[in-house]
């Protein structure tokens, strides 16, 4: 009984000397959103005031806890710069030091998202040790959310920490990540802050909430942890543990690689991933938070077990849904990678290309530079006219170009739904589609294969993603 009395007490006085904590995402050396009412949050001894000052503008801010010891301040920053520090106080005073005001984004997904800017063995990514060679800069930086598949929503994320961008911090760093905020650093001149938050392997429902997932009826979502396996395509499981902790971080936008475990399921994804988004949006309390995302390159996937081959297992009707899920995004775009996939190789080599390809539409959509041809032509309609097939585009100011080759992968097809082959001449805006095959068409297919390598671009050089003109 002595001892136990002596337990209680022991454990009151812990209690009593709780200390104020911080998230795990506010370390020193972070990056805030600019201009922007942003979160700070942690947890105190209940219903305990909390204090936040901001060296910015010396202004200190507020807060009780609540029951729980959960508290959460808004701040507001100013215009971007730095270094500043911020201090929060209850009992105990924590100092965040070198903090930078500038430009925060979110990048997640799988794999083609984490992949490291060294590579991966047997996989190289091109111009990688030039890039680690060239990779001092102060004022990008960077933080990795730790992998944490878990069945119920994290109070808080496993520990990292800011790191300033350096050959020995971008080595281990998403490659499509640091090459996007690379590319913001140069053209905007402001702090740059990169959230990465990706697992290898997943599929989209792995990275949303129950209740987004609540009218799936096909979803299964497990009640209890053990004896799970492949953790990262278990619907919730990268949410609750990789976004749900850090969910209001102040960004202005998020980049998002991922499709490539979904490809098997591509008409669930067309619904999927829109939902997603959107839900994202909300969590982040902005209906129109820029969201950028990467169409998945070609690729064989019949080479992958359970070796899958033909119908919908042609991973072109992901892509599609992608394409189509874009229709459904306002504030949104989809850089594409037709030119960029590996016939063996599911993780391109060229992710400077694709994320640069990001780059221009935060560039053109979000930072207002509307003068740049930042988008992929995309399939806006087709007309039949005698034996041909007109397909009309939009997003192509310019034009389009095959840069004065024969094209070779357009397909055509009549009544019968047999696609042949066709010849495919440029005509300014337009793509007239023919083949002595078929006498009266009805479709068109472009690019419509697992591995292929598109032949169509725009006269900005941007390739046209693979599409469809028919719901077969």
């Amino acid at each position: 009984m002595k001892q136990l009395t002596t337990l209680v007490l022991l454990l009151l006085a812990v209690g009593l000397k709780a200390e104020v904590k911080l998230s795990a995402i506010f370390t020193d050396g972070m990056v805030l959103q600019q201009q922007k009412t942003v979160p700070i949050w942690g947890w105190a001894k209940p219903n305990t005031v909390v204090s936040v000052k901001t060296s910015w503008d010396n202004k200190t801010y507020q807060e009780q806890a609540d029951q729980a010891g959960n508290w959460r301040i808004m701040l507001q920053t100013p215009e971007a710069g730095g270094p500043y520090g911020i201090q929060v106080s209850e009992d105990n005073t924590i100092h965040l030091e070198d903090i930078l005001i500038g430009e925060v984004w979110l990048c997640s997904g799988q794999s083609n998202m984490e992949m490291p800017l060294k590579g991966y063995p047997a996989q190289p990514i091109m111009g990688s040790t030039e890039a680690i060679l060239e990779a001092n800069d102060d004022k990008l930086r960077l933080y990795t959310v730790p992998r944490n598949p878990v069945l119920q929503p994290a109070k808080d994320s496993k520990p990292s920490v800011w790191k300033k961008s350096s050959p020995e911090t971008v080595a281990n760093f998403s490659a499509t990540a640091y090459f996007f905020g690379k590319r913001l650093r140069h053209i905007l001149n402001v702090p740059v802050g990169l959230v990465h938050s990706s697992y290898g392997g997943s599929n989209v429902e792995a990275w949303m909430d129950a209740a987004w997932l609540a009218d799936q009826k096909d979803i299964q979502i497990p009640k209890q942890e053990e004896g799970l396996k492949d953790k990262n395509r278990i619907p919730t499981m990268l949410y609750n543990g990789m976004i749900h902790p850090i969910k209001g971080y102040g960004i202005r936008g998020i980049i998002w690689y991922q499709g490539e475990s979904n490809y098997e399921r591509p008409d669930a994804y067309e619904l999927l991933f829109p939902r997603m988004v959107a839900k994202f949006r909300e969590q982040w309390g902005d209906e129109q938070l820029p969201f950028y995302f990467t169409q998945i390159a070609p690729f064989d996937y019949a080479s992958l077990p359970p070796y899958h081959v033909g119908g919908k297992y042609n991973s072109a009707f992901l892509r599609d849904a992608q394409r189509k899920s874009l229709a459904k995004l306002d504030h949104s775009g989809m850089a594409v990678t037709m030119d960029l996939g590996e016939k063996n190789g599911i993780h391109p080599a060229r992710k400077q290309e694709g994320a640069e390809r990001l780059a221009l539409l935060a560039l053109g959509a979000t930072y207002g530079m509307e003068t740049l041809n930042y988008r992929s032509p995309l399939y806006d309609s087709l007309e039949i006219k005698g034996s041909t097939a007109i397909v009309r585009f939009s997003d192509a100011p310019l034009g389009l170009t095959s840069f004065g080759k024969d094209m070779q992968t357009f397909e055509i097809a009549g009544n019968d739904r047999v696609f042949y082959p066709a010849s495919a001449v440029v005509q300014g805006k337009t793509v007239v589609v023919s083949s002595p095959r078929v006498s009266a068409p009805v479709a068109v297919r472009y690019a419509f294969k697992d591995f292929v390598v598109g032949d169509l671009f725009g006269v900005n050089g941007l390739p046209v993603a693979s599409f469809r003109t028919d719901n077969w």
